[in-house]
């Protein structure tokens, strides 16, 4: 089966799921069935993330990826076309061997050929024994600096899509929205008698400071579907440990509810 008719099935075998987030993809792996589904399927959420590398298509052939430059802004263009509020990110490689200044800034505009909103840059880094290994390669200092002004492009364009979210209507309730989940959940975890860090970003830290209860915890919140986004050993004053909670926009007040269910229930 192709991705699309996994997708739709699992949609359709699953009537309860809410949300579903397409995370690192191929564009050549995108077919008929998974546009069709990005178009109509409201559980399908807004949010893909592509693996396009590059922005120049002789750098591409030397990838061996399986698209050209026209063909990674004509996709994003038509996804756009199907689902106007769509967020794109992408992976992108900086100085990988035989690029110029000239196929950089090839990649450096397709940031903004393709209306791209969050990168991951990393700077190339050669394996042992492979193709690209043996060709010409670009200097340590030279991959860092484009790595940076990728980073720089990639984080305007995040700030940019930003005004654009709040400057709508619907970008502002959304935003309320997403206070207010943020604030319901911080204040269910002080009802708990659990240790929070409130503030203003939609990450909620649950302070658990010790290293055996964290992970029982983690392993009781992914068996009642409640996912953590990650562990960590924040900046703070003895090594303490905590577990951080993505807040989306997306998430209802039921949804917030179950989660501090299920840390009761840990608790209890």
């Amino acid at each position: 089966p192709t991705l699309g008719q996994m997708v739709r099935r699992l949609l359709a075998a699953v009537p309860a799921l809410e949300r579903l987030r397409i995370s690192s993809i191929d564009a050549a792996e995108v077919d008929g069935d998974l546009l069709d589904l990005f178009a109509e399927e409201p559980r399908l959420m807004p949010h893909l993330h592509l693996s396009l590398q590059a922005g120049d298509d002789i750098i591409l052939k030397r990838m061996k990826r399986r698209h050209t430059r026209a063909e990674a802004v004509a996709f994003c263009a038509r996804l756009r076309a199907l689902r106007p509020d769509v967020a794109l990110g992408a992976d992108l490689i900086a100085g990988f061997p035989t690029e110029t200044e000239v196929t950089f800034a090839n990649t450096l505009a397709l940031i903004e050929d393709c209306g791209l909103a969050f990168l991951h840059v990393f700077p190339f880094s050669a394996r042992p024994e492979t193709p690209a290994a043996r060709m010409p390669q670009v200097p340590g200092e030279v991959r860092r600096e484009r790595a940076a002004r990728l980073r720089e492009a990639g984080e305007a364009a995040a700030a940019l899509t930003s005004v654009e979210l709040v400057d709508s209507q619907a970008g502002r309730a959304r935003i309320d929205h997403l206070r207010a989940m943020t604030a319901r959940f911080e204040a269910g975890l002080t009802a708990l008698g659990l240790e929070t860090i409130p503030g203003a970003h939609p990450v909620v830290p649950l302070m658990v400071r010790d290293t055996a209860r964290i992970s029982a915890l983690v392993a009781h919140l992914r068996a009642n579907g409640i996912l953590a986004t990650g562990l960590n050993f924040p900046v703070v004053p003895k090594g303490d440990e905590e577990i951080r909670f993505q807040i989306s926009a997306d998430h209802t007040e039921a949804d917030i509810d179950e989660a501090l269910a299920v840390l009761k229930g840990f608790e209890s």
